[in-house]
């Protein structure tokens, strides 16, 4: 039987803090959410590796790098509030949880939703709720959030989700065409985005009324 445990250690060891992840809280939840548990039990061997695997309706689940990453980037506070668009696994919604005060997530898959909940449930989570539906649209109901989190790849920032993040919030997010994007920090100050760039990365399309289309490669105006 494996070690995860090990693995995990392992994992934040050689491709977290090696690379400049630096937030202790982070690695900390990197170390302790059991991320083998949220791939099918035949991809349990892979779970830990320096890449995204598959976890069904054409979605996969981050590499781990890019989940401390986009986490980090975030800079929560345990009081905060967070909006993740985009469940698939429920891998980020869990290191998520580690950090805020409390997690709202949207993904427009019902089948990962379920599977995600169920997991994260088991898990003992609480402070995570769920919904399906078009993330794009956000959760208004409890705005504004601190952070946003969107885990696939816009063509531009989504001006709804802007909305609904606090004065002062960061949103995270992939953002070029349908194949290779950069990610970005946009930080609302005085109600306008202030852009930073991170690095070069390759999501699944952000699938949306202010996204992608769904099978073309135009973005939705």
């Amino acid at each position: 039987m494996r070690d995860f445990e090990h693995l995990r250690k392992k994992m934040v060891e050689e491709q977290l803090v090696s690379r400049g992840i630096r937030d202790k809280r982070v690695l900390s939840a990197m170390k302790k959410v059991p991320r083998h548990l949220f791939v099918d039990e035949a991809l349990y061997p892979r779970a830990y590796g320096d890449y995204p695997l598959p976890i069904g309706e054409g979605q996969t689940i981050s590499q781990p790098y890019i989940v401390a990453l986009m986490t980090q980037a975030l800079e929560l506070s345990c009081s905060n509030v967070v909006l993740e668009v985009g469940t698939g696994s429920g891998y980020q919604a869990a290191i998520l949880a580690e950090l805020a005060e409390r997690v709202y997530t949207i993904e427009r898959h019902r089948s990962l939703k379920e599977r995600a909940e169920r997991v994260l449930r088991a898990l003992g989570y609480s402070n995570i709720a769920f919904r399906v539906g078009d993330g794009s649209f956000g959760w208004s109901k409890f705005a504004p959030y601190d952070g946003i989190v969107i885990t696939a790849g816009a063509p531009s920032i989504p001006k709804t989700l802007f909305n609904q993040l606090a004065e002062g919030g960061r949103m995270v997010l992939p953002m070029g065409d349908k194949f290779e994007q950069e990610l970005f920090v946009v930080r609302k100050v005085n109600g306008k985005p202030e852009v930073r760039k991170l690095i070069p990365c390759a999501f699944v399309p952000f699938i949306g009324e202010e996204g992608w289309k769904e099978g073309r490669g135009v973005a939705q105006r």
